[in-house]
């Protein structure tokens, strides 16, 4: 089965978004499943996970209505308020009744605190989902998001938690540290995960290829291996540098010299176990 970890649809007279804006023009407007679907079918691709892209209750709603609809939408990556940890509680006994409900993101470079994911009260909603047994995503796209991985694992061990995006690593200034380093020391989290998902607009967006994105995903298989690593393709922020189907054909040629065995754990084995598909 493949699997897509990391897509998301928007709709602006639903919800008031705060990106994407109008200086992201192509992409600044509905986007929704039936646009999607034509190219998870070229793409063999089988399901897909739909992730927040607002930290309110309407979009989590919103995106739950769509999985219901589409047979290929496999679970949605909602939002609770971690900063709240008693209201994490109750929304989880309602959001865990719908069995779509995979797992929990927040927006938390939104956040003008960027230590705002290791305040108690914050760490004190992660426990919240660890004792339930939901994962979460972490956005990192600025090397102190990643700095915070450690603290997280050792703090709340039980706590799944994925790395969205391979924590942004810098393709397009071709450098390799401090992301590097920051990706060996989290990795060494049995905890743990990464997406292979967002390079595309981590690159120069108008001449990426596979040649630009292997040498970091190398690094990732390196130091998570197959097992805690999932692609995913940012659908459609990827249509910002390109579309979804080079993001896909660009990280299959990308992963083309692993074995079959870490390409399916990649293209969908690793998600599947992540979320629980």
């Amino acid at each position: 089965m493949k699997v897509d970890s990391h897509q998301h649809f928007w709709n602006f007279e639903r919800i008031p978004y705060h990106w994407p804006t109008a200086e992201t023009k192509s992409i600044y407007r509905n986007i929704e499943a039936p646009e999607l679907e034509p190219f998870l079918v070229a793409c063999g691709v089988d399901k897909t996970i739909l992730v927040q892209a607002m930290n309110h209750y309407a979009d989590t709603d919103y995106m739950l209505e769509v999985a219901e609809q589409y047979s290929w939408v496999a679970g949605v990556v909602g939002w609770v308020p971690l900063d709240r940890p008693d209201e994490v509680s109750r929304k989880l006994e309602t959001y865990l009744k719908n069995p779509f409900f995979k797992g929990v993101r927040h927006l938390n470079h939104e956040e003008p605190d960027p230590d705002w994911v290791i305040r108690p009260d914050v760490m004190e909603g992660l426990k919240v989902l660890a004792a339930a047994g939901v994962p979460y995503d972490l956005v990192a796209i600025f090397p102190e998001h990643l700095k915070h991985v450690p603290t997280l694992a050792e703090n709340i061990p039980n706590l799944k938690l994925v790395i969205d995006h391979l924590a942004k690593p810098p393709i397009r200034e071709g450098l390799f540290q401090p992301w590097a380093d920051g990706m060996a020391i989290a990795a060494q989290y049995p905890n743990v995960y990464a997406k292979v998902s967002g390079l595309n607009t981590a690159a120069i967006w108008d001449r990426w290829s596979s040649n630009d994105i292997k040498p970091y995903i190398n690094h990732a298989m390196d130091v998570f291996g197959s097992g805690r690593l999932m692609f995913g393709s940012d659908w459609p922020v990827a249509n910002l540098a390109g579309d979804y189907c080079k993001v896909w054909n660009e990280t299959n040629r990308a992963i083309a010299d692993y074995s079959q065995a870490d390409r399916e754990a990649i293209l969908g084995g690793t998600a599947a176990r992540f979320y629980h598909l």
